[in-house]
């Protein structure tokens, strides 16, 4: 009798439901018990000090050139304003930072620009003795693997960027002493236009149209050197141009989401796609006000800019003066308070990001010492919190492995290898 012609047996039928349906029963595993947030977190630990954690941008090299500052001390940021040194690093299990030689923009004439070159040197120069100083913690990297191999190491790797291209002033050549120097990504431009771009917040609006017929050139010097083009703080112009123009996959060293938030530093879902085809990659910023959406504070506003008015160059006060600017701010803040920026706000601009670009296109950029720092990860020693949102909303070890460090490590060896391919074929 066939097997068709049984289960036209009501008996069999039966037999054969229940026998099917009891197997199953029995082989259905029970349900696991639920994680406590105890074990979640100590899990989320584990993989973030397993994983690479690369931290693409910090303003740090400020700190590092005012008279007595130590790396290797700890400072309180309450006090100091300082949000890195080296011991928080090592509490926050922050494997590898950029330090970006950060000049502000100033007058853009021979005079302008070397003095901007001059402090960027004097900021450059002070990471490689920091780091020659604190070898036993700390090595300078320039390539992509040094970062793994100091990792083993037991050691932080310290990488040197620049933001603002300003200190290239008018001069091509400059770019290429940046590299040997150790530079690895330039931002190309800052809060107003330079010569080489347009700003996204430059009160009197574009200039060049985007990158500038001398930017173009700056920007294959970088790609025949190996030095990654950095578009955060450029308008949208400058994205869609430097998108254009390099041979090499592009990134955002610190910028957010603008579906998320709606901020012209931030990149539109449009933006997203394109880095994705790309190949480059959208550092996450902790900076409060690209990361939610604020009331209008007009008070407040007007408090900051008139602040900010009176501001002498940061590199230029004395310690009073720094004291007394961090009082003011301290108390323009308790006056006119603004809604706290959150881990959770950090994490809905990666949910929004990997979902629109992919998961190998988003990275972590906090900007410390330029005014990053939010409630839960308000300096280095509190970064492993991003980490552990992340396991919360369900991100693997790999993918946490991803948006830490893998997907910027991964661009930097493509822009090397085109790099290369440029060299070799113009030896050729």
């Amino acid at each position: 009798m066939s097997y068709t012609s049984l289960r036209n047996y009501p008996v069999f039928s039966l037999l054969f439901v229940l026998l099917l349906f009891g197997c199953t029963a029995k082989q259905t595993a029970p349900e696991a018990e639920e994680e406590t947030e105890e074990e979640l977190t100590q899990r989320a630990l584990a993989i973030h000090k397993r994983v690479l954690t690369l931290d693409t941008h910090a303003d740090t090299p400020l700190r590092m050139i005012e008279p007595g500052f130590d790396m290797a001390e700890r400072h309180d940021p309450r006090e100091t304003g300082s949000k890195v040194d080296y011991p928080r690093m090592i509490e926050g299990g922050l494997d590898a930072i950029f330090f970006a030689a950060f000049v502000a923009q100033d007058i853009r004439d021979d005079d302008g620009n070397t003095r901007a070159k001059a402090l960027c040197l004097q900021m450059i120069d002070s990471i490689v003795t920091s780091t020659e100083k604190n070898s036993d913690i700390v090595g300078l990297a320039v390539n992509p693997d040094d970062a793994y191999t100091l990792e083993k190491a037991g050691k932080r790797a310290i990488y040197i960027g620049i933001e603002n291209g300003y200190p290239i002033g008018q001069d091509i050549s400059n770019v290429a002493e940046y590299f040997d120097k150790g530079v690895r990504y330039i931002t190309l431009v800052h809060s107003a236009n330079n010569d080489l771009a347009d700003s996204a917040t430059d009160p009197d609006g574009p200039e060049h149209g985007g990158i500038s017929t001398f930017g173009e050139e700056v920007v294959k010097e970088m790609n025949r050197l190996g030095i990654m083009v950095d578009v955060s703080h450029g308008n949208d112009s400058v994205f869609y141009d430097a998108i254009a123009l390099s041979k090499a996959p592009i990134i955002a060293s610190h910028s957010n989401a603008r579906a998320v938030t709606n901020h012209e530093r931030n990149m539109t879902d449009e933006m997203l796609k394109l880095m994705a085809e790309n190949g480059g990659v959208v550092q996450l910023t902790m900076l409060a006000d690209y990361l939610r959406e604020a009331p209008p504070n007009p008070q407040r506003d007007s408090a900051v800019a008139e602040l900010r008015a009176t501001m002498t160059a940061i590199s230029e006060m004395t310690d009073e003066e720094r004291a007394a600017l961090r009082q003011s701010f301290q108390e323009l803040n308790e006056k006119y308070p603004n809604p706290p920026a959150m881990v959770e706000h950090v994490a809905d601009h990666i949910d929004h990001i990997a979902k629109i670009a992919g998961i190998d296109h988003v990275g972590i950029g906090c900007d410390f010492d330029g005014g990053g720092g939010i409630e839960g990860v308000f300096d280095a020693s509190e970064v492993m919190n991003i980490t552990v949102e992340l396991v919360k909303r369900g991100y693997t070890e790999e993918e946490i492995e991803k948006i830490w460090g893998g997907n910027l490590i991964r661009v930097f060896k493509e822009v090397q290898a085109v790099a290369e391919q440029i060299q070799s074929g113009a030896s050729s």
